[in-house]
């Protein structure tokens, strides 16, 4: 194998697989990429078993091939090398050597046939999506997966298909985050798979803000091409929660409040409640919201926010920070929040707006 290209022409690349490439591996394999050369177009690929990335650049191929090389030395490599400068790559036996102005580099490689694949994703269907709309759907839902949960198809989110709407639902069990967007070409199938947190995560950082990107959902895994990029994961195999059940239908009292006030008004109560449970007290009463909290250490905060709500006084605790995540994800200056009594889950969404909604169970104080 034989390549020369600009610096940035390997490093972008590079740049965007190293995020699944981990130095510690059961397979020291895993720790390398793998560089496939062939007509002009150099394709580097990162795995780590559950989640494949693949991004492609054009450069002077030589001699085309393929070999693996441990993925954050050349990364390492790259980064200091001058800018602009002209790198040559070629392999000499087992290793590789970099070659850049008076920088010589060598590093040993592993065989491309050792180097897993994902081959055929046996697409059940593919959809175009805008790439600003699918990586919104992300952001609004992410941060309610569960982290090592048990119940391991809930460190995940959930990708649903359904006539001409793409769903994102995400769930710990204390709280849930639910987004949905317009698909232009509806699907005739209904489907729903679990991306892996991991994929999730990777995901969110590979996507733009131009253009589209073509998503391919299989029975075991999904892939998104971006771009340059090629994105592949696995997924959960399980079954996820029926979400629709939670979600509280039609709340009977709706309070309506100045999104930015709330959350600055739950940040300073959030101070002195007790940093373990994260509890505070919420009391809904005619155009005023009283939120309080206290800790082990008898100290106590108080905070009210002007709202528009005429029915009678509710009481009800929650995870400040489950409130607050949720009011992070909301981008309208007023918010709704819809509750029931002090013993059922709340409804967080823009007013008039169900395409983004947010359910919070309460919690015993």
């Amino acid at each position: 194998m034989k390549l020369t290209a600009p610096r940035e022409d390997f490093l972008a690349p590079l740049q965007s697989v190293i995020g699944v490439v981990e130095r510690r591996q059961t397979m020291p394999v895993l720790a390398n990429v793998l560089l496939s050369a062939r007509e002009n177009r150099l394709s580097i690929t990162g795995t780590d078993l559950e989640v494949e990335l693949v991004a492609t650049s054009m450069v002077n191929v030589q001699q085309g091939g393929d070999i693996t090389v441990p993925g954050r030395k050349l990364l390492d490599i790259f980064k200091a090398l001058p800018e602009q400068a002209s790198v040559t790559l070629s392999t000499e036996g087992e290793r590789i050597s970099i070659k850049a102005g008076r920088s010589r580099f060598t590093l040993s490689t592993l065989p491309a046939a050792e180097f897993p694949l994902v081959e055929e994703i046996n697409a059940q269907q593919t959809l175009t999506v805008g790439q600003s709309e699918f990586r919104r759907l992300i952001e609004k839902t992410h941060f309610s997966m569960a982290q090592q949960d048990v119940r391991y198809y809930l460190n995940g989110l959930l990708l649903e298909t359904e006539g001409q709407s793409l769903r994102a639902v995400a769930t710990d069990g204390h709280r849930l985050a639910l987004c949905e967007m317009t698909l232009e070409e509806g699907t005739k199938t209904t489907q729903q798979v679990i991306v892996p947190r991991k994929g999730v995560l990777e995901l969110q950082r590979t996507l733009g803000t131009e253009g589209t990107i073509e998503l391919a959902i299989g029975t075991n895994h999904i892939r998104a091409q971006i771009g340059a990029i090629r994105f592949t994961s696995k997924l959960i195999d399980g079954r996820f929660p029926e979400y629709g059940r939670v979600i509280p239908a039609n709340p009977a009292r709706k309070v309506e409040a100045d999104r930015e006030s709330l959350r600055q008004a739950l940040q300073r109560t959030a101070i002195l409640s007790n940093e373990k449970y994260r509890g505070i007290r919420l009391t809904a009463k005619p155009e005023t919201l009283v939120i309080q909290a206290h800790n082990p250490e008898q100290e106590e905060a108080e905070d009210q926010v002007e709202v528009s709500y005429s029915g009678e006084e509710v009481e009800i605790g929650f995870n400040v920070n489950y409130l607050l995540d949720a009011l992070g994800a909301i981008d309208t200056e007023k918010v709704e929040i819809g509750l029931t009594d002090s013993n059922s889950s709340c409804l967080i969404h823009s007013p008039g707006a169900t395409h983004t909604r947010y359910v919070v169970m309460p919690m015993r104080l």
